[in-house]
C-alpha cells in the first residue's frame, strides 16, 4: 500500500515546497512554524492589535485575525499600520469563509489570506444532490471562475494562501459524492489546489482540520499520499485540531491529532485551538514542536521530491482498524483498552491511596465506590496488599514479588523477556503473564525466533516501550513485527516522561500513546513518570498551572496520570469515560463569551458519560464544523443561541440567560439526562 510519510520506523520530516509569507518562510526543512488566532472584535482596532502583540510576545510567528466581510477586511490595513508603528512586522492572516470580496480585498493587505473551500463559494444546504458526471465538471468550472481572481490578487501581491478544509463545512456536492469521509475533506482541498496550479501559484499551505483526531490524522496522510502521486510534491500543511476545548481535554486532543502527524514527519506549521486566550495557545504549541528542533531530516532529493515507501504491513493507516488480538485477563480482544495505574511510587498503598485512581472506600457501608475513570490495573512494587481489593481491580507486581502472593485471581506478575523466557512453569500464572519488552533500544528486546511459543501461549500480554529517541516509531516497528508474524497477544502501551510541567507531561503522553491508538495498535495504556518527575509534580500538587488555569488544581500525581489515561482514550475514540465537548476557541465573530458559557456547561453535564456536545460561537462555527456531535449550542446573533441535536435545529433565538437551562431541557426531551 502506497505510504504517506518518509518513514514508519524512524523520524524524517517530509519535504515539502518552500513557500513565503511575508518574509517568514515555511516548509523544504525550517522550523515548524507557530500560530494562533485573536479573539477580538476585528473593528475594534486596538483591542486586536493588543491581543496580537500579547500573542508575539508569547512566541507567535504568525497571527490570524476573522475578515467576515470587506468592512473588517479594509481594517485589517489599520491593524497592520498600527502594529508596524510599535514595531511589530509578524505576518497576519485573514479568516475568510462565505466572502470572496472580502478575500480579494484582505490579499491586497496582508501577508496571508485562509479561505475554507467548503463555504467559500458554495453555500450550505444539508441537501444530497445526484451529480452525472458532465453536472459535477460544470461545477468545478463554475468554482474555478469565482476562485482564480483571488490566485491572482494573490500572485501579483505576492500574498500567501492557505486553503483549509474542515470536515464539519464540506460543501452539499462534496458530501453529495464522497460523504462525510476523509477523502471527501482531501477532495475539497485539491479542487481549489489544482486551479492554483494551472494558474502557476503555489504560494500555498493546506489543512484538514476536524475536531475527531481519528479523521484530522486520516485526511492529512490522504491529502500527502494524493498530492504526491497526483504532483510528484508536497505542499505545506498547517496542522490542528479544531474546536478542541480546553483544559487537560483540549491540550491532550490537540496533542493527539497534531502530535501522531509530527512524528510522521508531516506538518510545518500548528495552531492549537484552545477555548482560552488565544495567547495560552503558543505555550502548548512550543511544548508540541520542541520535541521535533533538532531533527530537521528530510527526504528526497529536491524540495519539490515526494518519495514515500509503501506501507510494510497488511494494515491501512487511512481507516481504523484495531489490530486483532486474544483476550486475555480482559485485555484484548473486544474489550476496551485497560488503564494500568502506576502505584510504583506512591509508598504503602492503602485504601486512601486508591481514591486518587477512582475506587472511594467507604468505612460506614464497607463498599466501594467505582468511578467511570477507575483503573482496571495498578502496578505495585510491593508484596500482597493488606487489604481486600475492589470487585473490578487487578494488580501486576514484579514476578519476584508475586510468587509468594497467594491470591492467584486478583495478582499478575510482571516479567522481562530474559526472566520469562527461563522462569520455570511453576512460577508462572496460568491465567496471565506480563511481559515487558524495551523495543530496538540498544540493548533493549527483540521477539526470539523461536515465535511458536507466543501463538501458543495465551496468557502472555506484552507491554511495549523503548528507551530510544524516537520510541513511538520503534514500538510502532513492533507492531509491525507482531503483525508480520501473526503474534496476536495482546499489548500494553507504556510511555514514561521525564518532562517538568503538567503540559509537557500531558502533550508527551498524548503524542507518544495517542499516535498509536489512532492506527489501532494498544489494548491497554500504562503511564509513567521518571522519580524526578514524580517529586516534582508532588511538589506543585494543588498548585495553579502557569497560566493561571486550573486543570491540574488538587490532582496528586497518581490522579493526573491516570486522568490523563482515559482522556488519551477519549481523544482516540477507543474508550468513553465522560462528555466531550467540542469548543470553538473564539474569535472575533463569537457572539457571547465562550469561556464562561463552556465552564457553565461543563459543571451541568460533566456526569453525561458519552454525550458529545459542542458550543460553538457562531454560525460559521456551528452546524457544520460541530461533524460529530449529539448536540449544539450555538450563537446566532448579539444575546441569542440556537440549540441543535445533531444537525437539527430544535430552537431558535433562544435568550443566552436561560439557554444551558434550555439545552438541559433538551438533553431530557432526548432521554440522554441522568440525575448527577
Amino acid at each position: 500500500m502506497q505510504g504517506y510519510c518518509a518513514s514508519l520506523t524512524e523520524y524524517k520530516r517530509l519535504r515539502t515546497r518552500e513557500v513565503n509569507i511575508g518574509g517568514l518562510l515555511m516548509g523544504n526543512g525550517h522550523p515548524i512554524r507557530l500560530q494562533t488566532m485573536t479573539t477580538t472584535d476585528t473593528m475594534d482596532t486596538m483591542a486586536t492589535v493588543e491581543q496580537t502583540i500579547r500573542c508575539i510576545e508569547a512566541g507567535a510567528e504568525m497571527v490570524r485575525i476573522t475578515a467576515p466581510s470587506k468592512k473588517e477586511a479594509e481594517n485589517l490595513q489599520h491593524i497592520k499600520d498600527e502594529l508596524h508603528k510599535r514595531g511589530y512586522r509578524v505576518p497576519l492572516i485573514a479568516d475568510i469563509h462565505f466572502t470572496p470580496n472580502a478575500a480579494e480585498l484582505a490579499a491586497r493587505i496582508i501577508e496571508k489570506v485562509r479561505v475554507n473551500p467548503g463555504n467559500y463559494i458554495d453555500k450550505k444546504k444539508f441537501e444530497f444532490i445526484e451529480y452525472t458526471d458532465s453536472a459535477y465538471t460544470a461545477e468545478i468550472e463554475r468554482i474555478r471562475q469565482r476562485f482564480t481572481p483571488l490566485v491572482k490578487i494573490c500572485k501579483t501581491y505576492g500574498t500567501a494562501m492557505r486553503i483549509g478544509t474542515n470536515h464539519g463545512s464540506l460543501s452539499d456536492r462534496i458530501m453529495s459524492r464522497y460523504g462525510d469521509t476523509p477523502m471527501g475533506m482531501v477532495e475539497s482541498a485539491m479542487e481549489f489546489l489544482r486551479i492554483a496550479r494551472d494558474e502557476d501559484y503555489h504560494n500555498i499551505v493546506l489543512s484538514m482540520k476536524a475536531s475527531n483526531p481519528q479523521v484530522m490524522v486520516q485526511a492529512y496522510r490522504l491529502l500527502v499520499r494524493q498530492m504526491a502521486e497526483e504532483f510528484k510534491e508536497c505542499y505545506p500543511l498547517h496542522l490542528g485540531v479544531t474546536e478542541a476545548g480546553d483544559g487537560e481535554d483540549g491540550r491532550i486532543k490537540s496533542a493527539v491529532g497534531i502530535g501522531t502527524l509530527l512524528e510522521d514527519g508531516i506538518g510545518d506549521t500548528i495552531r492549537v485551538s484552545l477555548t482560552e486566550d488565544p495567547e495560552f495557545e503558543i505555550p502548548v504549541c512550543r511544548d508540541i514542536v520542541k520535541r521535533y528542533s533538532n531533527a530537521v531530516t528530510v527526504t528526497g532529493d529536491s524540495p519539490l521530491t515526494a518519495d514515500l515507501p509503501a506501507f510494510p504491513v497488511p494494515h491501512s493507516p487511512y481507516q481504523y482498524k484495531r489490530r486483532e488480538t486474544i483476550a486475555v485477563n480482559r485485555i484484548g480482544g473486544r474489550h476496551v483498552p485497560a488503564v494500568v495505574a502506576d502505584l510504583s511510587k506512591s509508598g504503602t498503598v492503602t485504601p486512601d491511596i486508591l481514591q486518587h485512581v477512582g475506587y472511594t472506600y467507604s468505612k460506614v457501608l464497607d463498599k466501594w465506590h467505582i468511578s467511570d475513570q477507575a483503573a482496571d490495573y495498578i502496578l505495585y512494587n510491593g508484596n500482597e496488599l493488606s487489604f481486600t481489593l475492589p470487585g473490578t481491580l487487578k494488580v501486576i507486581l514484579p514476578a519476584n514479588n508475586w510468587t509468594s502472593c497467594s491470591d492467584k485471581e486478583k495478582y499478575f506478575p510482571l516479567f522481562s523477556l530474559e526472566e520469562y523466557l527461563h522462569a520455570e512453569l511453576q512460577n508462572k500464572s496460568s491465567v496471565m503473564n506480563v511481559v515487558a519488552l524495551n523495543c530496538f533500544s540498544e540493548g533493549g528486546s527483540t521477539l526470539p525466533d523461536n515465535l511458536d511459543r507466543w501463538r501458543d501461549d495465551a496468557t502472555v500480554v506484552f507491554v511495549l516501550s523503548s528507551t530510544n529517541k524516537n520510541a513511538m516509531q520503534s514500538v510502532r516497528r513492533m507492531f509491525m513485527e507482531l503483525l508480520r508474524k501473526d503474534i496476536r497477544n495482546p499489548v500494553i502501551l507504556q510511555t514514561r516522561s521525564n518532562w517538568v510541567t503538567p503540559d509537557e507531561h500531558l502533550i508527551h503522553f498524548a503524542t507518544e500513546t495517542g499516535a498509536l491508538f489512532l492506527d489501532g495498535f494498544g489494548d491497554g495504556i500504562f503511564l509513567e513518570l521518571t522519580a524526578d518527575s514524580y517529586a516534582h509534580l508532588s511538589d506543585k500538587y494543588g498548585q495553579l498551572n502557569a497560566s493561571g488555569r486550573n486543570y491540574v488544581n488538587n490532582k496528586s500525581p497518581e490522579q493526573f496520570i491516570n486522568s490523563t489515561a482515559f482522556t488519551i482514550l477519549q481523544a482516540t475514540r477507543t474508550r468513553i469515560s465522560k462528555t466531550e465537548y467540542i469548543s470553538c476557541p473564539s474569535c472575533g465573530r463569537t457572539l457571547f463569551d465562550l469561556q464562561e458559557t463552556t465552564a457553565k456547561i461543563r459543571a451541568v453535564t460533566n456526569h453525561l458519560k458519552g454525550v458529545k456536545i459542542a458550543i460553538m460561537g457562531c454560525i460559521v462555527n456551528g452546524p457544520g464544523e460541530m461533524a460529530d456531535a449529539d448536540f449544539g449550542y450555538v450563537g446566532s446573533g448579539p444575546g441569542k443561541i440556537t440549540l441543535y441535536k445533531g444537525k437539527e435545529v430544535v430552537k431558535r433565538s433562544v435568550d443566552s440567560s436561560i439557554a444551558v437551562e434550555e439545552l438541559i431541557t433538551l438533553l431530557k426531551e432526548s432521554n440522554v439526562w441522568v440525575e448527577p
